[in-house]
């Protein structure tokens, strides 16, 4: 039975908007490199980076009716992630359910699918993650689900959860995680400014990440060339 599910928990607010300014491949390390969607989803449109809760939906192959009955379960802080049946790659979205989108606060969408008016959508700041871009329209005739757990970039995204997306690509962080995640990001970002002020000081990364010992470990040999040549 199509269901959509109202009045869904999100995670924490304030974690939620943290998250952002750490970016996609930190938020996936400091997670324990988990949560990454497949790197099929690509910005429309480069230079946004965007975090915030999801509003999920299913969607038949070729039909976003779903889209527009997701629209109304989103509310300022979303972000939106439309999960299709089965491979498709028609336009699912463009300028007009943007800016329907935008009107109701919502951050971003996340398409595995196809997505159109991509010019438009960089005029309005509108930030796309699609699976493809295709001009292709498509129907309005088949239910699908809303604020259900999908599957979106081989990644399962339970509605509530957080979503980084940025020129890196989109990662999910469990809606219970967050406070945590942001805890862990902030302690990496402060690790890596200390290793970023001893590179630019012109140490190498063999010393600054101690990786001496362990490649002589794994067997690595340091050879005069000299002596190279006469073995």
């Amino acid at each position: 039975m199509p269901v959509v599910l109202t009045n869904i928990k999100r995670a924490d607010q304030d974690a939620a908007d943290a998250l952002a300014q750490y970016g996609t491949a930190t938020v996936h390390e400091a997670q324990g490199r988990t949560g990454l969607m497949h790197q099929r989803l690509r910005p429309v449109w480069r230079g946004a980076a965007i975090s915030g809760t999801a509003v999920t939906c299913t969607l038949p192959p070729g039909d976003n009716w779903m889209i527009h009955v997701a629209v109304e379960q989103c509310r300022p802080g979303d972000i939106l992630v439309a999960a299709t049946i089965a491979e498709a790659h028609s336009g699912y979205f463009g300028d007009l359910l943007a800016t329907s989108l935008m009107a109701r606060g919502v951050r971003g969408l996340i398409l595995d699918a196809g997505c159109r008016d991509v010019d438009d959508l960089e005029k309005m700041g509108f930030p796309v993650w699609s699976r493809s871009i295709c001009a292709h329209g498509t129907v309005k005739e088949t239910l699908g689900d809303v604020n259900v757990p999908v599957s979106c970039g081989d990644t399962v995204v339970n509605p509530g959860d957080v979503i980084v997306a940025d020129n890196d690509g989109v990662v999910v962080v469990p809606r219970l995680d967050a406070p945590e995640v942001v805890k862990a990001s902030q302690a990496r970002i402060e690790k890596e400014e200390k290793s970023r002020a001893r590179y630019k000081a012109g140490e190498l990364g063999l010393d600054v990440n101690n990786m001496r010992s362990r490649l002589a470990e794994k067997g690595l040999t340091y050879m005069d060339q000299s002596e190279w040549e006469k073995r």
